[in-house]
């Protein structure tokens, strides 16, 4: 049949490719739940006869040695593998919220979880966000090396107040509570001029701090609101929520009447520059530092999206981090609040 031949046929041809595509992804989704499945009653039976028998590690050598010659080729059945199977079944065995949340992620990702979150509310995050935005194991690791969930916890935006709910999430993921620009060098005394020039001038470390999904636009990106120049220290675009991105830049402590100012810039974006099929503008203030109650009162005057972060130039996480974290029943609502979001 040549191409000519096709053309009246290309609505049908591509509601075939996709019904074929879907049921790909179902069975493939099956086999993954079962997967996880059979590793969750391999462990439980490990565990369970541990206990009966008072047996000790040495017995997932046998079960190992024994399962790779009845299944030759048969990948995860290594002693090593076996073992986080048992603790698998442990860390969640009593648990009826995250049990069902593991069967709809990679076993790889599982173990990722498992061994790198210390408890259930941080265990609940990382694997609600693989489930929602699909993370292969290499995005999911750098996440939580990055302290995500701790960044998530603590950052400071008025977008539950200014942005329609499907894109608050994935909105408070895109800003973090803290930037690490240890790639920049900077003379002692710097200059916001200069801290914009080292980030422009390493825009693929910087590009990589902020998240991944940004793209560069320009810095000093010029607006003519009335008679009056304005100028964006940093213009970004992110593309999962399909918007741009202002930044600014401060050197010193967060003052109320930055967020008025970005409020000006992101009409103007929106006016000037957005283009129809786009997202609403979105800014975000980083300062050296911040008083966090100063900024809940003026983010709450906005009717703009804005975040406040601040920045740092070592690359030592702040010691005072955990302590500044909301307590554990703090941290389940506002799971929940991302859950239902």
């Amino acid at each position: 049949m040549t191409d000519v031949e096709i053309i009246g046929y290309e609505p049908f041809v591509n509601d075939v490719k996709d019904l074929i595509h879907k049921k790909q992804y179902q069975v493939l989704k099956v086999m993954n739940a079962e997967t996880i499945n059979l590793y969750w009653e391999i462990g439980e039976e490990i565990y369970n006869q541990q206990t009966e028998k008072g047996w000790g590690k040495s017995i997932v050598q046998v079960l190992s040695k024994e399962l790779q010659k009845e299944f030759p080729g048969a990948k995860g059945y290594s002693a090593a593998n076996l073992w986080r199977m048992r603790n698998f079944y442990l860390n969640y065995r009593d648990s009826e919220k995250l049990a069902p949340l593991v069967r709809e992620i990679s076993w790889s990702n599982n173990v990722v979880i498992m061994e790198k979150c210390k408890d259930d509310l941080q265990k609940e995050f990382y694997l609600q966000m693989a489930i929602r935005y699909g993370w292969t194991k290499r995005i999911l690791t750098n996440f939580i090396e990055a302290q995500t969930y701790e960044k998530y916890l603590l950052n400071q935006t008025n977008f539950d107040m200014t942005l329609p709910e499907e894109r608050r999430s994935q909105a408070k993921l895109a800003v973090k509570d803290e930037y690490s620009f240890d790639f920049a060098e900077l003379s002692p005394e710097y200059s916001e001029h200069e801290l914009e020039m080292q980030l422009v001038n390493n825009v693929r470390a910087f590009l990589i701090e902020m998240g991944g999904d940004f793209a560069f636009m320009g810095n000093q990106y010029h607006l003519l609101v009335g008679t009056k120049d304005l100028y964006i220290d940093l213009l970004l675009f992110h593309r999962r929520l399909r918007c741009l991105i202002a930044m600014e830049l401060k050197i010193g402590e967060f003052e109320a009447e930055y967020a008025g100012k970005m409020q000006l810039y992101l009409a103007a974006l929106d006016e000037q520059v957005k283009l129809p099929e786009e997202n609403p503008s979105i800014g975000i203030i980083v300062c050296k530092s911040k008083d966090k109650t100063v900024v809940e009162y003026a983010l709450k005057q906005s009717n703009a999206p804005i975040g406040v972060a601040t920045y740092r130039l070592s690359s030592d996480l702040p010691e005072n981090m955990r302590d500044l974290l909301p307590n554990p029943k703090e941290i389940a609502k506002r799971l929940k609040i991302f859950d239902e979001g």
